[in-house]
């Protein structure tokens, strides 16, 4: 599948035009979307991939948050456990909706591809095998776990997209007001303690379950959790590079147990990074 990379920013813009930047909630959305494609282009490049895998890599960044936009507009927020995953909105709008379209080049090869249900079943429909990668790979970018049974090429590349939004996070805690990012006054973020389940699943180095978090600074605990689960060497230079995960970690509380719990965690993720190196 030929990608034309031009044509891809130029839907995306025409896109998100439709809401207004000047929310920085929106605005967070849009860099957010241009650096986490930049990301999976580079990771894809760290592999050897040929450039027709590289350009699918960065496609997948450029479209892996379209449902974003409309799930504000629709919800007010951002938080699927209040609203709707966001990942399976964006498969309603590429697929369902038929704006895939607008980006790549649906040609007769590939089959029917828009506008099937039996996608959400997880069914493999005879399709170009590229636009089974795209869908799954969206499908799949905010889950806790990648769906089981896909193969080696799919999981890759939900994989290298994975990888690619879990280190750009790091970035947006750092670039946007936490306060903005998680709904809550400075005081609240100031004063909320780690809950232990959190601090638990942290200490076992994987990603937190939604589940479990209760406070706001549980979410700052479950973003920097998120360096557990990369899969690719890169995407962790990527990590080392940016310094992000380091400054998350270095969170300034007016509460004396949440300022305890937090340098406990910077050694666990500490001893963890030394291992990896």
């Amino acid at each position: 599948m030929e990608i034309d990379r031009q044509r891809v920013k130029d839907a995306f813009a025409e896109y998100a035009s439709h809401y207004d930047a000047s929310d920085g909630k929106i605005k967070l959305k849009i860099d957010h979307t241009y650096r986490v494609a930049g990301l999976c282009d580079r990771i894809a490049r760290s592999l050897d991939l040929p450039v027709e895998d590289v350009d699918l890599a960065w496609l997948l960044g450029m479209l892996h948050d379209v449902g974003r936009f409309e799930q504000l507009r629709q919800y007010g927020t951002f938080s699927d456990a209040d609203s709707i995953d966001h990942a399976h909105f964006a498969i309603e709008i590429l697929f369902n909706q038929e704006r895939l379209a607008d980006y790549i080049e649906i040609t007769p090869d590939m089959g029917n591809v828009l506008n099937h249900a039996e996608y959400f079943a997880g069914k493999h429909m005879e399709c170009n095998e590229d636009i089974y990668i795209i869908y799954k790979a969206i499908w799949n970018h905010s889950a806790y776990r990648v769906e089981d049974g896909l193969n080696a090429r799919t999981r890759m590349f939900c994989d290298i997209l994975r990888d690619g939004d879990k280190v750009d996070i790091l970035k947006v805690n750092q670039d946007v007001p936490m306060e903005v990012i998680y709904d809550v006054t400075a005081g609240e973020l100031r004063q909320a303690e780690v809950t232990e389940a959190v601090m638990g699943q942290f200490f076992e180095r994987h990603a937190i379950l939604r589940s479990t978090k209760r406070t706001c600074v549980d979410n700052i605990v479950g973003h920097a959790a998120l360096v557990f689960e990369l899969v690719y060497p890169e995407s962790r230079r990527a990590v080392d590079e940016q310094g992000y995960l380091h400054k998350l970690l270095k969170f300034s509380s007016d509460n004396p147990k949440t300022m305890e719990q937090f340098q406990r965690l910077r050694r666990c993720m500490e001893e963890y990074l030394a291992v990896q190196k």
